[in-house]
């Protein structure tokens, strides 16, 4: 559970050891042990107090360095998971990156790499920086315009190699830009909020020269990258050479405005921060966030474009398989705790593995995501084994026990029969009378197991010789009355094979049956995480869609046509996609039988 994590302190998650990225496994470790997180990074350039601002969303006063050195202390990212104020059983991951622009390392491409694993791995993404904004703080966020090129969100993108920006909002998180700086909020003579100043600081120019062009650039990315941004602009805590011992003053000693607009600051991450999702609605937790950041990583590692459809296609082999293991494992345990061999009849045991089936496939569903049912399948293919090695021990179980009963009962008999006690006239009929009396005992035992009448018959065809020994020597049988009682026995065991063989194709039957109802409870549960994933794709392509056609009503406005037409083929192919969507939606319910059933 979440509450249960205790980090006295930050660890580095990510670093870079002579210039490779490198992940820290006990990081992970740490990771793999919690279940839903909100993950919030903040970036930004050294010295710029972000360090400050993680520790009080941490609910602490040390924690991340501050580095008040004009070296960049934190290198790589560094990872702090602690309890959610406000959201009971979630963890909080704060991502602490190195400051962008650190003078030790002075490594354009490493810091493009942290800020990309800082975009890709958290729910919100924060960008602290000092001064008002222009167009020097623009280009220290040219990571953004530079994201497309390290990272796709398709194996195949569209014609002309261009990605729909809407590819990369369903999976970019919210935006937070913080602003350091004491000067009043105005435009045009007039007070404007925190959020009016950055949508103001956003605002294109027409694209006329390259200049203009690079000036949009950065303030496109961020408009089509970031659908929701907020900002906070913060005073100045305390005068400059108390900055220094920031972490050890306490809220007395600071600017009341200051510690005012941080717990604004701190109230917006906890109530607006969600859960990381991946494209397609997927909730991340710890073990997943652990694998996403592993998987980024080795792509980074090897020099290859990351490409988001493939590196969560790779992550979800990696994590469908778990689920078949995890699936397994409770299909185990259930069967373990429910089922006690021999079952008396082969449907009690084919119940229990139902339920425990479809308790398993659950698990899996739950577990798994992008399958394809190639994973489902498997594990059908495993249940169906566990099944098949059940009822294989159900049957050596029942048979063994039922050897060992009869042999015990009817012992006594064997030993008479050796002393000749019915080797005299009338002990025909004694021998005849005696094993009735024990078929009868042994049927009145429990727990025989389905196995119980063929042990018997078979045991009983076992000593016909005897029986037949007997019969000639019994002197008060003419040879007439002994062929018509041979007759008698004859028919008694035909009738008997034939009983045996009825109940094998009964239970065949059953088989059958059987597989046909864990074909229908994969469907079905199958069929329920189509309608599920579908409707959580259709909301996201359609939440993505009112976003793209605010951003174009806001460009016409501002006279931008070339980029107004741009986007209308976003939203032409966006829309596409939802009608697309919306047809699966209607397909999935209809054809799914107990839909039908409701509709007749």
């Amino acid at each position: 559970m979440a509450s249960e994590i205790h980090m006295p302190g930050p660890v580095c998650l990510t670093e870079n050891i002579n210039g490779q990225l490198m992940v820290n496994q006990e990081a992970l470790k740490i990771l793999s042990a919690i279940k839903p997180v909100v993950v919030v990074a903040i970036m930004g350039l050294y010295r710029t107090g972000k360090s400050y601002l993680m520790n009080k969303l941490a609910g602490k006063k040390k924690g991340f360095s501050l580095g008040s050195t004009v070296q960049s202390h934190t290198k790589g990212i560094w990872m702090w998971c602690v309890p959610h104020p406000d959201k009971p059983n979630h963890t909080l991951v704060l991502l602490d990156t190195k400051g962008l622009g650190g003078v030790e390392k002075g490594d354009n491409e490493n810091d493009s790499w942290i800020f990309a694993l800082a975009i890709l791995l958290s729910s919100t993404f924060i960008y602290n920086s000092v001064g008002i904004i222009k167009q020097q703080a623009m280009d220290q966020l040219h990571y953004v315009t530079e994201l497309t090129d390290g990272i796709r969100a398709k194996s195949s993108p569209d014609a002309n190699e261009v990605e729909d920006s809407a590819d990369f909002v369903s999976f970019f998180p919210d935006f937070v830009s913080l602003r350091d700086f004491s000067l009043d909020l105005e435009a045009n003579g007039h007070s404007i909020t925190a959020d009016q100043y950055l949508e103001n600081s956003l605002k294109l120019k027409p694209d006329t020269s390259e200049k203009d062009k690079n000036f949009n650039l950065p303030r496109l990315c961020i408009q089509k990258f970031f659908p929701k941004k907020k900002c906070f602009i913060f005073d100045r805590p305390t005068h400059r050479k108390q900055l220094a011992k920031l972490e050890t003053l306490q809220d007395d000693e600071l600017d009341p405005e200051f510690v005012q607009q941080v717990a604004e600051f701190c109230s917006y991450i906890f109530s607006h921060s969600e859960i990381k999702t991946l494209s397609g609605g997927i909730k991340v937790n710890g073990p997943l966030l652990a694998s996403l950041v592993q998987t980024y990583v080795n792509v980074i590692s090897n020099e290859d474009l990351s490409c988001m459809e493939n590196a969560v296609l790779a992550l979800a082999q990696v994590e469908n398989s778990a689920a078949v293991q995890k699936a397994i494992a409770h299909y185990d345990q259930q069967m373990g705790q429910k089922v006690q061999l021999p079952t008396e009849t082969l449907q009690e045991l084919l119940d229990l593995h139902l339920a425990s089936e479809s308790e398993a496939i659950e698990v899996f569903v739950k577990s798994s995501f992008k399958d394809g049912q190639n994973f489902q399948k498997e594990l059908l293919t495993q249940l169906e084994k566990k099944l098949d090695d059940f009822c294989k021990q159900n049957v050596q179980t029942s048979s063994d026990h039922c050897s060992t009963l009869l042999q015990d009962i009817f012992s006594p008999l064997e030993e008479e029969v050796k002393h000749g006690i019915y080797s005299k006239p009338g002990g025909y009929n004694l021998f005849l009378q005696k094993t009735q009396e024990l078929k009868e005992k042994y049927l009145q035992q429990h727990r025989k197991g389905a196995q119980a009448e063929e042990i018997l018959q078979k045991y009983l065809m076992s000593k016909k010789s005897v029986m037949d020994a007997i019969l000639q020597a019994d002197q008060t049988f003419t040879e007439k009355k002994k062929k018509i009682e041979e007759q008698r026995v004859r028919a008694e065991s035909a009738e008997s094979s034939a009983k045996m063989l009825e109940e094998m194709q009964i239970k065949n039957q059953q088989m059958m049956q059987q597989k046909e109802k864990s074909h229908q409870e994969h469907v079905k549960q199958l069929t329920e995480k189509m309608e599920r994933d579908s409707a959580q794709l259709l909301e996201e392509q359609e939440r993505t869609m009112a976003l793209k056609l605010q951003e174009q009503a806001e460009l016409l406005k501002e006279g931008f046509q070339e980029e107004s037409r741009q986007l209308h083929n976003e939203i032409k192919s966006l829309q596409n996609n939802i009608d697309l969507l919306a047809s699966l939606l209607f397909v999935t319910v209809i054809l799914n039988p107990r839909f039908m059933k409701f509709l007749r």
